[in-house]
């Protein structure tokens, strides 16, 4: 055992009790991150505007700070852009994170010299608590790599300007520098396809431990080492035995990544975003994520289906529910107040609070009022799996609103690694579990409102063709696993 390894352990212990000090004193935590951002916002332009200095608690700052999306928070974010003091944060923000939204163009982040470092933080800590729960640590002496984007930094009015995982990149710790892969000019290599091929080459001849990414795009990677050299990955790779992921939902990829490493391998879930770190996975069988209540970030909640009433009603950590779906509301110590990130999660436990991210709030199916979330149709499809050991490389959902003949229905788009032997079955399979887990789409279905689902079969490659097509190949972009509209499949590659 080297003495980085050794090291680790104790490093590990002393992380998971101070840990245990703030999840075991949620409310209390919870409190004082409210106390503490209003206290030092207080003279911003956006604190001023809200009356901070009057807000004491929840139930003031409900008053006073309405639900903004990104859009509603725009006017702000511009003028910090723009090169002004002291707006939604005290001074400047060290950077913008650059991400690609939908209405809005380019979204751009803030994060403060008080927000970076959670963001290493909570990276760190989860790795941390994986060691001082299974006591391995041998890893840390291999090669570890993270599939990210470029780290090449633009300044805008005395503001860093890139990526997240970019920005990040930046803040690797020294004593893991040795370790980290792939190379800086290889990370700084701007088209994806070309960036993976350098990362197989780099890779290829290193003792690599760790893998992390976002699944679809480390599948690209694994497929491409696969196709090099004619092996399984781990038979490539023989001490890879710790693969971690965020970003998407890992069920739907897990059997076609045992396939391709050929064995099993631990894992930990991350929630990252650009908003802040929210969560990560402290227990392996434990399902759901810690959510991180000592960030920076005070939490607020709203029942998915009460979100688009006039009035929502907004609850704090003490009154959320295990099960429910809510829409994830944060403010934060990178300057967003009331801020709607778009995800809905749900608790799989108040003690310590867990989540799991549910899906997104503008992603959904609800042509006929059937409101059919990501959560529900990635459990069709994992449960699919495990009954018929298909693999799948990916898949997404749009309602069929106008078929040329017969009722309407949900259309599914998947691309296959080994086929079904009969996609009826698996089609009866996907929709027989949907009926169970939403009775929207059950009365649907029983009141001939709608038909059973249809499968259209994906040609190899037509997602990732599809995502470069649209500039969004890597990275940290994800294809959305269901819309309302039919803006993605419309003219999809597809067998039928």
């Amino acid at each position: 055992m080297s003495l980085k390894s050794a090291l680790a352990k104790p490093f590990a212990k002393r992380i998971y009790k101070s840990v245990l000090k703030w999840a075991n004193n949620p409310i209390e935590t919870q409190e004082k991150v409210f106390q503490n951002l209003i206290a030092d916002a207080a003279e911003t332009a956006f604190g001023k505007d809200h009356d901070f200095v009057s807000i004491n608690n929840h139930s003031d700052f409900v008053k006073r700070v309405p639900i903004r999306d990104y859009e509603g928070l725009k006017p702000y974010v511009e003028r910090v852009v723009a090169g002004e003091d002291d707006v939604l944060w005290k001074g400047k923000p060290l950077y913008f994170a650059k991400t690609s939204g939908t209405t809005s163009g380019a979204k751009y982040i803030p994060i403060t010299k008080e927000s970076m470092p959670y963001h290493v933080e909570a990276a760190r800590n989860a790795i941390l608590l994986y060691i001082q729960e299974t006591g391995n640590s041998k890893f840390v002496d291999g090669k570890m790599i993270f599939l990210q984007g470029s780290p090449i930094l633009k300044e805008q009015n005395g503001i860093q300007l890139g990526r997240l995982s970019g920005i990040v990149a930046h803040y690797v710790p020294k004593y893991l520098q040795k370790n980290r892969l792939p190379s800086w000019e290889t990370n700084c290599i701007e088209d994806w396809e070309t960036k993976v091929d350098a990362i197989v080459e780099e890779t290829l001849p290193e003792n690599m431990t760790v893998i992390s990414g976002i699944p679809s795009w480390v599948q690209m990677y694994f497929e491409k080492l696969q196709q090099k050299t004619g092996k399984k990955v781990g038979d490539v790779f023989k001490n890879f035995n710790l693969f971690i992921f965020g970003g998407v939902n890992y069920e739907p990829y897990r059997a076609k990544f045992e396939n391709l490493i050929g064995r099993k391998v631990d894992s930990i879930e991350l929630y990252p975003a650009s908003e802040g770190f929210f969560a990560y996975q402290d227990r392996q069988n434990e399902k759901g994520m810690l959510l991180l209540l000592n960030s920076g970030i005070f939490y607020e909640f709203i029942k998915t289906d009460e979100f688009f009433n006039e009035n929502p009603r907004r609850i704090t950590i003490k009154d959320v529910e295990i099960g429910v779906n809510y829409v994830m509301i944060i403010s934060t110590n990178a300057g967003l107040w009331g801020y709607n990130i778009g995800d809905t999660i749900q608790f799989t436990s108040t003690k310590p609070y867990r989540v799991i991210v549910s899906g997104r709030i503008k992603h959904f199916i609800s042509a006929f009022g059937e409101h059919v979330i990501g959560k529900e149709v990635e459990q069709a499809m994992q449960e699919a799996i495990l009954e018929t050991k298909i693999r799948v490389s990916e898949f997404t959902v749009a309602p069929q609103i106008n078929p040329e003949e017969g009722l309407p229905y949900h259309e599914w788009f998947i691309e296959f690694e080994n086929e079904p032997d009969d996609l009826e079955l698996l089609a009866q399979k996907l929709d027989e579990s949907l009926q169970k887990q939403n009775v929207y789409y059950f009365d649907l279905i029983e009141g001939k409102v709608l038909r059973p689902l249809v499968i259209r079969k994906v040609k190899k490659d037509g997602f990732k063709n599809y995502m470069k097509s649209i500039g969004k190949l890597g990275g940290q972009n994800k294809l959305p696993r269901l819309s309302n509209d039919r803006s993605i499949v419309e003219g999809f590659p597809h067998v039928d």
